[in-house]
């Protein structure tokens, strides 16, 4: 017995030791997993956002510009197509599939789920990371990139931390939402919304469970199941999410099974600002809205009135400058690109759809006609009259500003040497209406190839509400982004004649009052004598009345008009039509030398139909911010420019340019029936043709030409404004009034009253 004493104390004692070392260890290693973590709450470990910064997150999110109808136009992001969404606007079935298999006991652990954790270390992660949709929330948040052992040892320590502090903060239901706008799912689809339109083009209630499904197993790793370059295993994720769904209940084995054989069907559309509806009218509002204050300095000597025109829409512009000159509450500009602005603007999706698809279908055939003319003449695309020396001249100031130029000189590369590189065939893709070419061809003849396509600016507004409807600022914004509706000014032709005719209008004379039909010379104020020429010789010598002489577009009529008053009173009235560009007051101006933008045409013509109010173009009716407060709304501008009867004398001449003059076209050809006013317009050497028209209802205005006004029709009847612009309208016109749902009515009268007479001043 005593001979055994000794080995029962050494073992009692090596297990006293034993447990003493066991127990301490344990009680150092939970001491030390409490003292992290109490130092990761106290930020003195790792990075813990401030508790401001998690009641409310920095969230990025791209501004929405919205139709009057409430579709999509487009967004604006630098970095990130990311736009929010609230709980109720977010399917059950995507709420249910997240859940299902990210986080089955989402609803019963306070942000860290032990369970899971547990099981995930016995196993080795084969059953799962364990980290909840806190944890992952958390993560995306506020985890940056590790850079070496010892922060990636503190990352989960302080997701966990984050993780519980968002539990305390917010609802189940707002970290759902969080973690859904936060998710990027690739292809500029980050957050819920924009992935429910770039891959299924719906929104994110309107997701059935079959593509919630496929969303939902994205999460895991967007890139392994992406659906496009992977979409098998996209599926055969999809089909796990789906199994995860029916194992808790939250569809039928029959719906599962019925579910997992439907295929990925992906509506798939790219997130492109080049691409989509109106793209020229979201680049103009977003220079409009992200405008700064004008500087003199800023503008180049001979660029001084496009300074004053500037500075006069800061002044009394309110959208234009608007991120500049309102401020968030924590006193800084508005960021177009992450704050998530919802701007509503007056486009309406489909007349904007309408106004691009006539654009389209009347470009492309004149342009196959313009190709015809031109081929194999070796001055195309330019006109005839141009000479070789001219031609080369042209060539060259376009190579100079191409981005190829500036980075070969940039390069280093000498004159000789840079037209060497542009006269070298190289492989290269170029634009055609049949699809983008794979040819050879040097940079030079590319640029050449280019200057073929011909252009086209068109604006439709309502004439009463100024309520811009559709924009299109060129037949393709991805190969030819300069904006002809706006930024391009060409000169008018014709289409300034009805601003002399309101002058005479308004003076006291009427449609009625006749003169002889001659040719007529005028000086100028410099002394020199102007005969202008008249291509329509009908009636020569005759008495005919103004309204005739409008209707047929006589300049030997709008010379004499000119003579009765000055260059400087033409000048003042069109300055009232809102007309900004330069107006030289000589006698020429009253056959449209000037350069004007279409803008400012559809603009002034509104005064017409609206009872002689101009009506200035409205293109947002209010901005709100990310969570829905109004920022900011919009009225139009409204000035009185003429009188209501010189309104009804100018609606009787211009009605009668669609019924019997140059306008005829649209009634005999396109089948447009009911009131319309309108009038064409063709520059010198037929190089720029216009139109502009209206209803009862709505001003809009077409020009169409070449990128340089040396580039046009060898022939007039081509390049008149009545073949170059006006189908544009009139195919327009004709999808407008097909879609009833719109409310245009082709019968609507304008509004004059039974008194009036057109002819009673000649009585």
């Amino acid at each position: 017995m005593d001979n055994n004493t000794p080995k029962k104390t050494d073992t009692t004692t090596f297990k006293k030791r034993f447990l003493i070392c066991f127990w301490s260890i344990i009680g150092t290693g939970l001491l030390t997993i409490v003292l992290i973590f109490w130092m990761i709450t106290q930020g003195w470990l790792g990075y813990l956002p401030p508790l401001n910064e998690l009641q409310n997150p920095k969230n990025k999110f791209a501004t929405e510009v919205i139709s009057s109808d409430m579709q999509l136009l487009g967004r604006y992001y630098r970095n990130e197509n990311r736009v929010g969404v609230t709980y109720d606007q977010i399917s059950p079935n995507m709420i249910n599939a997240l859940i299902a298999t990210e986080d089955v006991r989402y609803y019963d652990h306070t942000g860290v789920d032990l369970k899971s954790l547990m099981r995930a270390v016995m196993k080795l992660g084969r059953a799962g990371g364990g980290s909840t949709l806190t944890q992952q929330l958390a993560k995306q948040l506020w985890s940056p990139r590790a850079n070496n052992i010892f922060e990636r040892a503190l990352q989960k320590p302080i997701e966990w931390v984050i993780a519980t502090k968002l539990e305390r903060l917010y609802s189940k239901e707002e970290i759902l939402t969080m973690y859904l706008n936060q998710f990027d799912f690739l292809y500029n689809a980050v957050g819920i919304k924009s992935a429910a339109q770039v891959y299924f083009s719906t929104t994110p209630a309107d997701l059935k469970q079959e593509e919630a499904a496929m969303l939902v197993g994205m999460c895991k790793n967007p890139s392994m199941y992406n659906p496009r370059r992977r979409p098998e295993r996209a599926l055969n994720r999809r089909n796990t999410v789906l199994d995860q769904m029916c194992k808790y209940d939250y569809i039928t084995q029959h719906v599962c099974d019925s579910l997992k054989a439907l295929p990925i069907e992906l509506k798939y559309q790219s997130v492109d600002h080049k691409q989509g509806i109106a793209p020229y009218f979201r680049e103009y509002l977003r220079q409009v809205l992200t405008a700064k204050e004008p500087k003199p300095s800023h503008y180049s000597e001979w660029n001084q009135l496009q300074y004053k025109i500037d500075l006069r829409q800061w002044e009394e512009n309110p959208l234009y400058g608007f991120c500049n000159k309102n401020h968030k509450p924590d006193g800084t500009p508005y960021d177009l690109y992450q704050d998530g602005l919802r701007i509503y603007t007056t486009i309406d999706s489909r007349m904007q759809q309408y106004a691009e698809e006539a654009v389209s279908e009347h470009i492309q055939d004149l342009q196959k006609s313009f190709f015809r003319e031109k081929r194999n003449k070796s001055y195309a695309p330019f006109s005839q009259d141009l000479t070789t020396e001219e031609i080369d001249g042209i060539m060259n100031r376009s190579m100079r500003q191409t981005d190829r130029y500036r980075v070969l000189k940039q390069q280093g590369l000498n004159e000789t040497d840079i037209r060497k590189v542009f006269n070298t065939p190289v492989n290269m893709r170029v634009f055609s209406y049949n699809g983008m070419i794979d040819t050879v061809m040097t940079p030079i003849d590319s640029i050449r190839w280019n200057k073929h396509f011909l252009r086209c600016g068109f604006m439709s507004m309502e004439a009463h509400s100024g309520a811009v409807k559709a924009y299109v600022g060129g037949p393709n914004f991805s190969h030819f982004q300069y904006d002809m509706v706006t930024s391009g000014r060409r000169q008018v032709g014709s289409t300034i004649k009805p601003y002399l005719f309101t002058l005479a209008m308004d003076e006291g004379m009427w449609p009625c009052d006749s003169t002889v039909n001659d040719s007529i010379t005028l000086i100028d104020g410099n002394g020199v004598a102007w005969t202008p020429r008249d291509d329509h010789h009908a009636n020569q010598g005759e008495m005919v009345t103004l309204s005739w002489g409008l209707e047929k577009s006589s300049n030997w009529i709008t010379a004499y008009l000119m003579s009765l008053y000055t260059p400087e009173q033409l000048v003042r009235l069109m300055r009232s039509f809102g007309i900004e560009g330069q107006l030289d007051p000589v006698v020429s101006l009253c056959l449209g030398p000037c350069e004007v933008s279409v803008k400012e045409m559809v603009d002034a013509y509104t005064t017409f139909p609206n009872k002689g109010i101009r009506v200035e173009p409205l293109y947002v009716t209010r901005i709100e911010d990310n969570n829905g407060n109004i920022l900011a709304t919009f009225t139009p501008k409204t000035y009185e420019i003429i009188s209501e009867t010189t309104s009804y004398k100018m609606i009787s001449m211009l009605c009668n340019v669609m019924d019997q003059g140059t306008g005829v076209r649209a009634r005999f050809r396109y089948g447009l029936k009911g009131p319309m006013g309108g009038k064409t317009g063709t520059s010198q050497n037929h190089s720029d043709g216009w139109f502009v028209g209206f209803t009862p209802s709505l001003v809009s205005g077409v020009w169409v030409g070449g990128e340089d006004r040396s580039i046009h029709f060898d022939n007039m009847s081509a390049g008149q404004g009545a073949n170059m612009a006006l189908p544009v309208w009139a195919i327009y016109m004709q999808k407008v009034y097909a879609d009833e749902e719109l409310g245009y009515n082709p019968e609507e009268q304008f509004d004059i009253p039974e008194w009036f007479d057109p002819n009673a001043g000649c009585k």
